[in-house]
């Protein structure tokens, strides 16, 4: 059930001369290059080639939108540091069991709270529940905010697949629900979300987990990776307590519905490689990468 407190819906704020936020096109585009061909290490004059801009042009681009070079970012979503970032995470989940915190980097968890849903109300499809949404400039293009009375209960993104699909997956999730465009609602989130310096011990990003209990238990044991790191399922698998359900537990992370704060695209495959992302694998890339720039992983 749809109700509007706005319409039509308001266009999404151009953000393209703050904070990278309006950088995302290009910034996607480079990706989508170097990914295909990060084997060759293309020189940043490739690069800036491939997407139409000069080399200083794509200097700027990349240092305003994760605060690194194209260098720095070539490294950081290639398999070598991929495979760096794997023989780290055995320790990962280990330390955030264990003592709860990940040193200068900080563990995700501490930032967030949350809440699920009981098995019994999941049953019922959203029935009862009133999902206001709205839709907000983000590093990783338009990203759509869908928030209840308890806290953030999706994000996705509307850039590639357009707003009317990004909110249909949403609906899918919870059908049963009424929803709301309300852009004043989600505010709040969208100016929080993507700043990590609005997020802290004292002021936690509050999320409401709406999924089957094994689900919430995944869900939960993302919260516990830290920015600049990852894991892989199998190690996921084994830290909720079920270490032969890998395939499982990779399913539940497909089905995260609030991405990036829950932060799924930190899980990568055994080998390195960089697996499925339910947004798509540039915007996986994309992620990695910023979040390096951000907590100064390289």
């Amino acid at each position: 059930m749809f109700a509007s407190q706005t319409s039509p819906l308001q266009p999404v704020l151009d953000l393209a001369d703050g904070e990278g936020a309006g950088d995302y096109g290009l910034v996607q585009a480079a990706i989508s290059f170097i990914a295909d061909g990060w084997r060759e290490q293309p020189s940043i004059e490739a690069i800036a080639g491939h997407v139409g801009v000069t080399p200083a042009q794509l200097q700027r681009l990349f240092q305003r939108w994760a605060g690194l070079t194209p260098k720095a970012f070539l490294q950081a979503i290639t398999l070598d540091h991929a495979k760096r970032l794997l023989a780290q995470s055995a320790s990962v989940l280990d330390t955030a069991l264990e003592v709860g915190l990940s040193g200068p980097g900080r563990l995700h968890d501490l930032f967030v709270t949350h809440e699920a849903m009981t098995p019994g109300a999941y049953k019922q499809r959203g029935a009862g529940l009133t999902m206001r949404y709205g839709y907000h400039a983000s590093p990783f293009g338009k990203a759509l905010i869908v928030v209840t009375d308890q806290g953030l209960a999706g994000l996705g993104f509307a850039e590639d697949c357009g707003e009317a699909a990004a909110l249909a997956d949403m609906v899918g999730r919870w059908p049963a629900a009424d929803y709301v465009h309300d852009q004043a609602a989600t505010e709040p989130y969208g100016a929080r979300i993507f700043d990590p310096g609005a997020w802290g011990a004292e002021r936690p990003l509050k999320v409401f987990l709406i999924g089957t209990d094994f689900e919430v238990r995944v869900w939960q044991g993302l919260l516990r990776i830290p920015m600049g790191r990852a894991t892989t399922y199998s190690d996921l698998a084994a830290h909720i307590g079920k270490p032969k359900a890998s395939r499982a537990v990779g399913a539940a992370v497909g089905r995260n519905p609030i991405s990036f704060v829950v932060p799924c695209h930190r899980v990568i495959g055994r080998s390195g490689d960089l697996t499925g992302y339910h947004w798509g694998l540039t915007r996986k890339r994309a992620m990695l990468g910023w979040e390096a720039g951000q907590s100064g992983a390289l």
